[in-house]
């Protein structure tokens, strides 16, 4: 069985409620403390959510888009260009205070959520998910994809600040995941393996959860978990460094220790490469 659609639009008030909820009871001190993302504050990834929401508000909402428009010929030229987006914003932000910041999230929050509500699910989105190989997707995967942006900067700050809150619970950790594992196929679409080879990938924690990726003739298809198959390959990535591991947030060699790899050692070792963030 094939995944299915992922709808997560009735999930963002939740989510920006915990994050308001978190904000609001950080110290001076807590808004300095540096993050998993090298150079970057507590403080710093807030201003980058709010950029994410105005951003979403202006082309979800308004159909809006920047005059400048830089040459993109290459994935790595569309990196480049966000990391730069990235950098200014955020310069620019710090001359905010931390209370100024919250209120615009919050306000900004429920405007896209309005806006998503209004984007036909089907249709072609505005923005490709790039990590999962697309060069076009349907909304309810850029909707899925601006999940996942916006739960892990949330659980940087909380693993920056250690209030680990309840992200990792089923309701909010497991779509996450699910929008994650998307990029498998294309994490493993230049790895060889004999037709019908299957790699298990189990994430532990009560909002984890089990997905298989089968080799066809020239291709890898991400399918549902079947018990009757007993996989070539098998991983078991521990649920607090997951998220982390395919966000850029720890390195290979760190994470190791957090994972256990079954059957072939070559193939379960690919999961290492994945990536579900643009950078």
């Amino acid at each position: 069985m094939l995944p299915t659609p992922i709808y997560l639009t009735e999930l963002f008030p939740l989510l920006d409620q915990r994050l308001i909820e978190l904000l609001r009871s950080l110290s001076a001190a807590d808004w300095q403390r540096p993050t998993v993302c090298r150079g970057w504050s507590v403080k710093d990834i807030t201003a980058h959510l709010l950029d994410g929401n105005f951003r979403r508000i202006a082309i979800n909402r308004d159909g809006y888009e920047s005059p400048e428009k830089p040459v993109i010929e290459s994935y790595q030229d569309l990196v480049n260009h966000l990391n730069q987006l990235n950098a200014e914003w955020v310069k620019a932000t710090r001359r905010l205070s931390p209370n100024l910041l919250i209120d615009l999230l919050e306000q900004s929050g429920r405007q896209v959520y309005e806006a998503f509500c209004q984007l036909p699910p089907h249709e072609t989105a505005t923005f490709s998910v790039g990590w999962a190989g697309d060069e076009t997707s349907e909304n309810w995967f850029d909707i899925a994809r601006e999940y996942t942006e916006r739960w892990h900067h949330q659980q940087q700050i909380r693993l920056a600040v250690d209030r680990p809150g309840d992200l990792l619970s089923q309701p909010f950790h497991y779509p996450l995941l699910d929008t994650f594992m998307r990029a498998l196929p294309h994490t493993y679409r230049h790895t060889a393996a004999p037709t019908g080879s299957v790699v298990q990938v189990t994430v532990s924690g009560e909002g984890g959860g089990v997905w298989q990726l089968l080799r066809q003739f020239d291709a890898w298809l991400l399918t549902g978990q079947s018990r009757e198959i007993v996989p070539t390959a098998s991983v078991s990535i521990d649920e607090k460094i997951a998220w982390r591991l395919f966000t850029k947030g720890i390195g290979r060699l760190d994470a190791l220790p957090y994972l256990h790899f079954g059957g072939d050692r070559r193939l379960a070792e690919k999961i290492l490469d994945m990536i579900a963030v643009m950078g």
